[in-house]
């Protein structure tokens, strides 16, 4: 099997809320970027600079990413002024894509055709939820359906499609979440972000919170449903790059409720690799034997205070039972071999 390839080195451009034309009921787009100003064409290639010359792997390809707002909302001359910053790094091979994010109902084919023809390799659909009532309720102000023909649109022109995913929104049930989930799937994104819902303050999902009308996801619950969906996205073969938001001291500040932790993907590939690790030893017979896990996941199976093997021996599934850690194994894959000494 050939080595994957580095991930790309993605130079990060923000264009907090600009262009989108709603406030979503989730919505306080400034408490999770810390930005508040309007990046210009000369900002922009002076952060590119910035970070073309700060030392990384020069086999990672190289992308600008354009965060936070929604890019195809914003006036043509807007999205051609940004895009135009990148060009000259386009043409001389410095970079070799840029990504954006925008809304589905944000996307058809002559605008596809010309973000493809300005560099744009790969765009994030903000499709936050699958069910048109939930979509309706959290004010977002699309469709599902646009979702399916905003992905047949950039497609067609040959940028690849990425999906981000809401959990725990007004009126979403796990079912329903699940359900929604299996039916972005057959679009075949080329990958997905689950985000946990969080009442961020001036939102407002905070009004519904403080009057009794809205009760978001515990930690608990929301790391077991994004195990789920994570193990459906595995299944179907689309990898999911993120679960959480990026921890920031201004975002932290702003959080009055929900399942927020700093780590939240963590916690999940913990819960995930439990889940295998116990569903192996009590299959298995053969002992005395040695459990081999990835060492790239040993703080995961871990857990806090060490709690992962603790919960395995009180079940009774360590005895005569030794733990490897090993450096080349792939990440979320367990062997279990006799232990010859």
């Amino acid at each position: 099997m050939a080595p994957a390839a580095p991930t790309p080195y993605v130079i990060p451009l923000f264009i907090p809320h600009e262009g989108c034309p709603h406030r979503c009921l989730f919505c306080n787009q400034h408490s999770i970027t810390g930005r508040t100003s309007r990046v210009t064409a000369a900002q922009a290639r002076a952060e590119i600079e910035t970070w073309l010359v700060r030392p990384h792997d020069r086999r990672r390809e190289v992308q600008v990413a354009f965060y936070g707002g929604t890019f195809t909302a914003l006036s043509r001359a807007r999205q051609e002024e940004l895009l135009g910053a990148v060009r000259p790094y386009l043409d001389d091979g410095k970079v070799a894509a840029v990504r954006l994010s925008t809304r589905p109902d944000g996307i058809d084919g002559e605008i596809a055709r010309f973000l493809a023809g300005a560099g744009v390799r790969i765009a994030e659909l903000g499709v936050q939820s699958m069910s048109d009532e939930v979509l309706a309720r959290s004010g977002r102000g699309h469709t599902a359906a646009q979702v399916e023909e905003g992905v047949r649109f950039l497609r067609t022109a040959g940028i690849a499609v990425g999906a981000q995913l809401m959990l725990g929104l007004p009126g979403e049930t796990t079912a329903g979440q699940l359900a929604g989930l299996r039916r972005l799937l057959t679009l075949r994104p080329g990958f997905l972000r689950l985000y946990p819902a969080l009442v961020l303050r001036g939102s407002g999902l905070a009004v519904l919170y403080a009057a009794g009308r809205y009760q978001p996801l515990s930690l608990a619950k929301a790391v077991a449903l994004a195990g789920k969906m994570k193990t459906m996205c595995d299944a179907a073969g689309v990898p999911v790059v993120r679960m959480g938001l990026q921890p920031s001291p201004e975002l932290e500040r702003e959080i009055a409720a929900g399942p927020y932790h700093p780590a939240f993907g963590e916690l999940v590939a913990s819960r995930l690799l439990f889940g295998k690790v116990r569903r192996e030893l009590s299959r298995a017979i053969a002992r005395p034997r040695v459990l081999t896990v990835a060492r790239a996941d040993e703080s995961a199976f871990r857990g806090r205070d060490n709690s992962g093997p603790r919960r395995l021996a009180a079940l009774g599934l360590l005895s005569e039972t030794r733990i490897e850690y090993r450096s080349d194994q792939p990440r979320q894959t367990i062997r279990l071999i006799m232990d010859n000494g």
